[in-house]
């Protein structure tokens, strides 16, 4: 019996999708396929098997070291994996053992830019068939279960901020190697601060098409394509889905903006704010809604003219704000991230909330009996891991429900309102997470844990370098 058999892990749709699936294969003579899973940063890691080998390991899982789990930014390791328990307090974890790769049937794409090659997202489980529980994936997968056994589904639109540059030296000589290696020399595609204008449009459309094509192709429910106010910035925007999708969606997306466009000789960042000259930073908001599984409709949509939102909805917002600060690590996991928070900008510096204002933290779209009704996350960047985004966003709006908070009146002057300031630093973001027995127990100790040891090995690397400056400040005064 095979391991997905023998331990129940597809519906009767993934059975469906996988003999689809082996038909597709043999149908475009696909010669190889990748295996791969969203690691703890929402990057893509996995194996490449040729077609007929994939086929085969399709319900028998494909083996992977548990070290992938194991790292951070930079792909060190930070756990001392050869220890007992492996750093993890888990006999599973030691040794750099396995896990097995299961692919998610329903996944599956061809590559429009590598055409003989299939692609298929993957969960992680131990031997024993348990899920491993520091996979976001797999993680997220149990919100939106226990979402679904309240009898509501996540609904989440995309509006994903990045930067598009033409690459002028990969810098792949041997001394520029490293961990990490010498990022590349770039330079702009536009000028910038002409917000949507056609001129700048057009001056980055080339880079643009190309990536708009292939983003069709995979099946993403691509929007719209619009050119941002920074130099060499745009904004893709996606129809909202539900359940698993967005996230798997914004991890495809990602990884297939920065495969096509290093093809072409661009270079694609979602690093929040690249250190370039006069270049802004990038956000990632989250349009996101639940819908009732028994009506169809919206929970956040009101019936009565005189509101703008349901109590549920009113409620689920305030549960956003409660938990703003200590969520922050997931909507904002990097530390260069929170160069973005800047007073009187379009960004958020405080957990409030407002109607269609672009400077709160939550901005309210639609009104009485507007089945578009949802809220608008700001906080986010568009590096954050969208399974742990999209988790906290549904976990801290269930407590606001449980609890039936109150977020209090609607901010019009955001950037002046008394309220809870969001963190200024990834340290004190994983301070706030820390103080905040919630996630604790929505996720988990152990895995709270875990995120924060990562999160602590980046920080403390990072205060370990001297930085320009510092050499400025200090080197000759002193």
């Amino acid at each position: 019996m095979s391991f997905v058999k023998r331990h129940g892990l597809w519906s009767g749709e993934q059975q469906e999708a996988a003999s689809r699936l082996r038909k597709i294969v043999e149908e475009k003579n696909l010669e190889v396929i990748r295996l791969s899973f969203p690691d703890q940063h929402g990057i893509l890691r996995g194996k490449t098997l040729v077609a007929a080998e994939a086929i085969a390991s399709l319900e028998g899982g494909c083996s992977i070291t548990t070290t992938m789990l194991a790292k951070d930014t930079s792909h060190k390791t930070v756990f001392p994996v050869f220890t007992a328990g492996g750093g993890f307090g888990m006999k599973e974890m030691e040794g750099a053992a396995d896990v097995v790769m299961v692919a998610d049937p329903t996944t599956f794409r061809v590559l429009p830019w590598a055409p003989t090659t299939g692609w298929l997202l993957c969960d992680l489980y131990f031997n024993d068939g348990r899920p491993v529980p520091f996979a976001t994936r797999n993680l997220y997968r149990k919100v939106i279960d226990q979402l679904g056994q309240r009898g509501y589904d996540f609904v989440a639109g995309l509006e994903v901020e990045f930067h598009i540059f033409k690459l002028d030296d990969a810098h792949m000589t041997p001394e520029h190697a490293g961990q990490p290696g010498t990022p590349p020399s770039v330079s702009l595609l536009s000028h910038g601060y002409q917000y949507l204008t056609e001129q700048r449009y057009d001056q980055m459309e080339p880079a643009l098409e190309i990536i708009r094509r292939d983003v069709l192709a995979l099946g993403l429910p691509l929007r719209s394509v619009e050119v941002e106010f920074g130099p060499s910035q745009c904004e893709f925007t996606f129809q909202p889905t539900q359940g698993l999708a967005p996230a798997d969606n914004m991890v495809l997306f990602r990884s297939a903006v920065k495969q096509i466009a290093r093809r072409h000789g661009y270079h694609a960042t979602f690093m929040c704010r690249p250190k370039l000259p006069n270049v802004f930073a990038s956000g990632w908001h989250l349009h996101q809604s639940l819908v009732s599984r028994a009506s169809g409709e919206n929970a956040f949509m009101a019936g009565d003219k005189g509101e703008v939102l349901t109590p549920f909805g009113f409620a689920y917002l305030a549960g956003l704000l409660e938990h703003a600060r200590a969520s922050t690590v997931f909507t904002t996991p990097t530390i260069n991230g929170y160069k973005r928070y800047r007073s009187y900008s379009l960004a958020p510096d405080r957990a409030i909330w407002g109607r269609d204002n672009r400077g709160v933290m939550i901005r309210l779209l639609g009104g009485p009996g507007d089945a578009a009704t949802r809220l608008e996350n700001r906080i986010g960047e568009p590096a954050a891991n969208p399974y742990l985004y999209m988790a906290s966003q549904i976990l801290s709006g269930l407590d606001g429900v449980d609890r039936k908070l109150d977020p209090g009146p609607s901010a019009d002057t955001p950037y002046e309102t008394k309220a809870a300031l969001l963190p200024k630093s990834l340290r004190e973001a994983v301070f706030a997470l820390q103080d905040d027995p919630f996630f604790r127990q929505a996720l988990g100790a152990e895995f709270v844990d875990y995120y924060v040891h990562i999160k602590n090995a980046e920080i403390e690397r990072f205060q370990a370098e001297v930085s320009d400056w510092e050499h400025r400040e200090y080197f000759e005064m002193f």
